[in-house]
């Protein structure tokens, strides 16, 4: 191997560690939010519509960094689990809004708890979360801006 090819060696790459700890928080979220009921990226919608609903799917779909094609299958079984509802925007039909139920807002106190114990679970001091959560935050502003400067639209 040249000194070419020494920028493909995994551990020399920005994507690799990323998308390891995605893989890996997901693992860490997984029996916590089963309690619930809800997968990670549920958890996410939840989060979400617990802010502000309700949302159109192209918002929450902005919001979550998701396409519809993902976005949408998932919607639709949260609504078969009782968890929201998908209806036409009666204002422009082209729209689907996201509202909670009854039992979608009420689980919103059984997950209280999460973010806690997952940070808990972390060797990171609140400190740490922090500067970790808004370096993190920043990379996503980068590569989103990167992706709007490279995907046709």
């Amino acid at each position: 191997m040249g000194e070419d090819d020494d920028f493909l060696r995994l551990d020399l790459q920005v994507c690799f560690p990323l998308y390891a700890a995605s893989n890996l928080f997901s693992r860490l979220y997984r029996p916590v939010l089963a309690k619930l009921g809800l997968t990670y990226p549920q958890y996410l919608v939840m989060l979400v519509l617990w802010e502000q609903a309700p949302q159109s799917v192209g918002a929450l779909g902005e919001r979550l960094h998701l396409d519809s094609g993902t976005l949408t299958p998932l919607l639709k079984r949260m609504e078969g689990a009782g968890l929201v509802t998908r209806q036409r925007d009666a204002a422009d039909e082209r729209r689907v809004l996201i509202a909670l139920t009854e039992q979608g807002m009420a689980l919103r106190q059984q997950a209280r708890d999460v973010p806690q114990t997952l940070a808990s679970s972390l060797s990171l001091s609140p400190e740490e979360l922090i500067e970790l959560r808004a370096s993190v935050q920043h990379l996503v502003a980068v590569l989103a801006s990167a992706e709007a400067t490279v995907s046709p639209s």
